[in-house]
């Protein structure tokens, strides 16, 4: 039973601390669409998305209305689309399109698992898939990509990582009408995630069930409400009430996901408790690490202060609920938070700052401006590192840049919409082009020898 007290703190949190589920998602196996030709695949592919999610905008709604707590995305994932479109390669497209199509007909806003799973080599339909993403991206609205090329038990697939470089130019030239939105869309992780219901890395794992429901709830500005009289507190009580107070957060939305999945005919997944911000004011993961007591996100001390925070929801988040999964943690995103926003045109924050804070943070180095000319093999680069700390550290780690058509390092780029904006910042002059080059594959560490 929910208490009086509960419910009180639930409406405090929702009107005056920016608490929402920030998504539900619907995972769709797409396993029993599959045919020779593109054009029936993608017809029934379209038709299985649109009679297992049309009522989950209409779910939602209802939902929001009746526990109170605002549901601001409804989304689908779907089996990686690498694994639909293998027997007709260089048509993938046909079925992007009908993706997109399926995604504007249930009305949800995002659908993701364009995605192929190459962490160790690639066959000649995935590079094939690969190639077609710029494409895909540029001729759809909702759909999102995503490529894993490395993980802790696998090492990294480096010729991947060589071709993800172009992939995210070309994707960006693509839509350079729109100061590169498409490279927004897609993401390359390392140690992907099956029930990651965030977009836009989020796709439906093969070791899923037919139909599932994941929710991701947020709530930086319930936290940082929660430590913001805690003047002078040690940093164990600090923990403690960040705890506590994930503990809340995660409790509102397991509610939600179950009664989601009851009403959906689904499986109920996972609670993903990550802490995912917006540009609102108040609404800032980089705010609660200030009020941690640092000036600027981004000083000496940043990296600790974030590793203690992620450490704490999850441990609150765990004890309120056994199906906690996805990402869960603190998302660091630069156009998609205010304090980040301002602490990037500060220059508090740089590329090699933020590099730091993804060892202990949820996923990686994240909608970060760069400029557009930058060389394809340094994106690659800024993937490999970003990998290899996944790889080492046994985390899942991801890189989503936007290489900006036309602009560079003191330009600024306006996205709109929970996407936000950002200041184009400086990648390193030195180049890595030789070692990008090299290809191959990295072994795995040693410490992934544990049969």
């Amino acid at each position: 039973m929910i208490s009086r007290k509960e419910i009180i703190e639930t409406i405090d949190m929702v009107e005056k601390e920016h608490f929402d589920v920030r998504t539900v998602t619907m995972g769709i196996s797409l396993f029993s669409c599959i045919r020779e030709s593109a054009e029936k695949t993608a017809e029934l592919c379209y038709d299985k998305i649109c009679r297992k999610a049309e009522n989950i905008v209409s779910v939602a709604e209802e939902l929001g209305e009746m526990y109170g707590v605002p549901i601001i995305n409804k989304r689908v994932s779907i089996t990686p689309a690498s694994l639909i479109s293998a027997n007709f390669p260089g048509k993938e497209t046909v079925l992007a399109k009908a993706l997109d199509g399926a995604a504007k007909t249930c009305g949800i806003d995002f659908l993701g698992g364009y995605s192929a799973l190459v962490g160790k080599s690639m066959t000649g339909y995935e590079r094939s898939f690969i190639d077609s993403i710029p494409e895909a991206l540029a001729c759809t609205e909702r759909l999102c990509s995503s490529v894993n090329v490395g993980s802790s038990k696998t090492g990294l697939n480096m010729d991947a990582i060589k071709l993800l470089g172009g992939t995210v130019k070309e994707a960006a030239r693509l839509t350079a009408d729109k100061d590169g939105l498409g490279c927004a869309k897609f993401v390359a992780f390392c140690n992907a995630v099956e029930d990651n219901p965030f977009m836009a890395g989020a796709f439906h794992g093969v070791s899923e069930g037919e139909t599932v429901i994941n929710v991701g709830v947020s709530g930086p500005g319930v936290v940082h409400a929660a430590i913001k009289d805690m003047e002078g507190a040690s940093i164990e009580d600090l923990a403690e009430k960040i705890k506590k107070t994930a503990f809340k957060i995660t409790r509102a939305g397991q509610l939600i996901a179950k009664e989601a999945a009851k009403r959906l005919n689904a499986e109920f997944g996972i609670v993903d408790l990550s802490l995912a911000p917006t540009p609102v004011m108040g609404d800032s993961v980089a705010h609660i690490l200030e009020e941690m007591g640092l000036a600027s996100v981004g000083a000496h001390g940043t990296t600790a202060a974030l590793a203690m925070l992620n450490d704490a929801v999850k441990k609150g988040g765990v004890m309120a609920s056994s199906m906690v999964g996805g990402l869960s943690g603190a998302f660091i995103p630069v156009s998609e938070d205010i304090g980040m926003i301002n602490a990037a045109k500060s220059g508090a924050i740089t590329l090699s700052k933020l590099e730091a804070m993804t060892a202990v943070c949820s996923v990686g180095i994240d909608m970060v401006a760069i400029p557009g000319d930058t060389p394809d093999y340094v994106i690659s680069g800024m993937i490999a590192d970003e990998a290899a700390i996944g790889m080492i550290n046994n985390k899942t780690t991801a890189v989503r840049v936007i290489p900006v058509p036309g602009k560079t390092v003191g330009d600024s780029v306006e996205f709109g919409g929970l996407l936000g904006s950002a200041p184009v910042m400086a990648v390193s002059p030195y180049s890595c082009e030789k070692f990008i080059a090299r290809g191959g594959r990295m072994p795995a560490p040693i410490h992934s020898n544990k049969n």
